[in-house]
């Protein structure tokens, strides 16, 4: 589905994203581990159009994506969860989905490529995240953290994403919600959707991902099958800072 050959981005003359080659699976939950400011935020930046790279390709379904603006990739019904939400805190809940939900009509037309899969709107949204719906007339800034990222993934779903990129969905959530986060993903996964979940938090993301790729310095080095990562004691210290004497992690 998603094929990143040699990406090359800058920030100035930082050279962030150093020849990153890496691929996603169509129906596949893929994970992008490392510690933190090894690139993983700037290669969804990237993937979406935020932060172009200088060099290399991103092709998405046969179609090269590299150098398209944002509007057009989201078209191609590529949805992020970006890392620290990014809401609007002048916004109630309901305009936020609203204003999503206008975006994907007015992209309807972008991709000719469209594939039947049940769709996501505001009443559906709320179905997963009722608390949502229970605050529907809040703004922004009068939300908790955890309704925050709720807000944050129901906004990236009511685009009807066939790609949802989430940059670290699990950062400053409390146990409880970690769980349901977790939840949520294997659920968009049997409904078809492909998910690449970029994460510091590498336990979570190895009970839930079906692929593994660990960056580190603005490459990826190393790529896998969640449990042979964690069977690998030595990328598991010193990529991911996971002590040798760790148990293995049970997928659920």
């Amino acid at each position: 589905m998603l094929n990143v050959l040699d990406l090359h981005t800058y920030y100035g003359d930082s050279h962030v994203l150093q020849g990153v080659t890496m691929h996603v699976d169509s129906g596949r939950v893929t994970a992008v581990l490392g510690r933190n400011g090894v690139g993983k935020t700037t290669l969804c930046r990237s993937l979406v159009g935020l932060t172009p790279a200088r060099a290399g390709r991103i092709v998405f379904n046969d179609t090269e994506i590299t150098r398209l603006p944002p509007h057009q990739i989201c078209g191609l019904r590529i949805s992020l969860v970006p890392q620290g939400r990014r809401i609007f805190r002048s916004l109630t809940v309901e305009e936020h989905l609203a204003i999503a939900g206008r975006t994907r009509g007015s992209l309807a037309g972008v991709s000719e490529k469209r594939e039947h899969r049940p769709g996501w709107d505001v009443r559906k949204v709320y179905d997963v995240f009722p608390r949502l719906s229970e605050r529907r007339g809040h703004r922004g800034d009068e939300l908790s953290g955890g309704e925050q990222q709720m807000l944050a993934i129901a906004r990236a779903l009511v685009a009807n994403p066939v790609l949802l990129v989430m940059d670290e969905p699990t950062e400053g959530l409390a146990p409880m919600l970690v769980a349901e986060v977790g939840k949520l993903i294997r659920r968009l996964k049997d409904e078809g959707t492909s998910i690449l979940l970029v994460e510091q938090n590498a336990s979570f993301a190895v009970k839930t991902a079906d692929y593994v790729h660990v960056m580190s310095k603005g490459r990826i080095v190393h790529s896998s099958e969640p449990a042979a990562l964690w069977a690998n004691g030595d990328i598991r210290t010193q990529f991911l800072g996971v002590p040798r004497v760790d148990p293995p992690v049970a997928r659920d």
